[in-house]
């Protein structure tokens, strides 16, 4: 073959890709190839919410249908400079994806990070207005109004404005202060209530090599289940690469929640 021919094969073979480029979606363009032994995440989970629901054994009878050592990864309190970036940075090097439960008044502060975290696949849930420890010891007006601005003021910061009902219906409470009261309000309103099957307990100082001994023991012991970390935290942010590592190692799955 000729080196014309040779040319004319290679300048059509780069048209089509530019045509098929063209109409690929833009999140496909963006998203980058995982490496071969990345943790990954291993299924998304629909969960549904309508009528109400209370999961994660710390705090109620039942939880995700999960398998044995199946993970969901979950943040609270951010988003906050920093220490979100680096929980971000971590879990885009594995290819995980995560839920993280934002408070309101760090959304607000932050809301090109709370973009982020969605822009990079991750659910974005709500974690109140001002996260009181905790809801339940407020008087329940007072209490509802904090539920109520958090869902608007996450909603804001991610899609610029809110139509009164959180455009993802996951919730978890403060501390885990609920009531029967609250709990009622926001299943008539079909949100979902999350607790945790475990957490690693970052809001105590300790040294990175302390905190992943830590939650390695209580992976262990679990098994499974919905894990309680906080994006806020230094020790937490700096843990979490070897964290996921461990889980691979471990043959621990991660499982991506996200609305049904």
């Amino acid at each position: 073959m000729d080196r014309r021919r040779v040319a004319a094969k290679i300048a059509a073979g780069v048209a089509a890709g530019v045509a098929a480029s063209a109409l690929a979606p833009a999140a496909a363009l963006a998203a980058p190839a995982c490496r071969a032994d990345a943790l990954g995440t291993a299924r998304v989970l629909p969960v549904a919410t309508a009528g109400g629901l209370r999961v994660g054994r710390k705090s109620y009878p039942r939880t995700l249908p999960l398998g044995p050592r199946e993970v969901v990864l979950t943040f609270d309190d951010g988003p906050l400079p920093g220490p979100t970036d680096q929980v971000l940075a971590a879990l885009k090097q594995e290819c995980v994806r995560a839920t993280f439960f934002l408070v309101g008044r760090m959304a607000h502060d932050a809301p090109g990070l709370a973009r982020r975290i969605l822009a990079e696949g991750h659910t974005v849930a709500h974690h109140s207005m001002t996260h009181p420890m905790t809801l339940a010891q407020l008087p329940v007006e007072r209490a509802r109004a904090d539920i109520e601005a958090g869902f608007a003021a996450v909603d804001r910061a991610l899609y610029g404005t809110y139509s009164g009902t959180p455009r993802t219906p996951f919730f978890r409470y403060p501390g885990f202060g609920d009531s029967d009261e609250l709990n009622n309000g926001l299943a008539a309103r079909g949100i979902g209530v999350f607790g945790c099957d475990f957490w690693i307990s970052d809001w105590n100082e300790m040294t990175v090599e302390a905190q992943l001994d830590l939650a390695l023991r209580r992976l262990e012991r679990t098994g499974s289940g919905i894990i309680l970390m906080h994006d806020t935290r230094q020790q937490t942010a700096a843990m979490l690469p070897a964290f996921l590592r461990e889980l691979k190692q471990r043959d621990f799955k991660v499982v991506h929640m996200q609305p049904a």
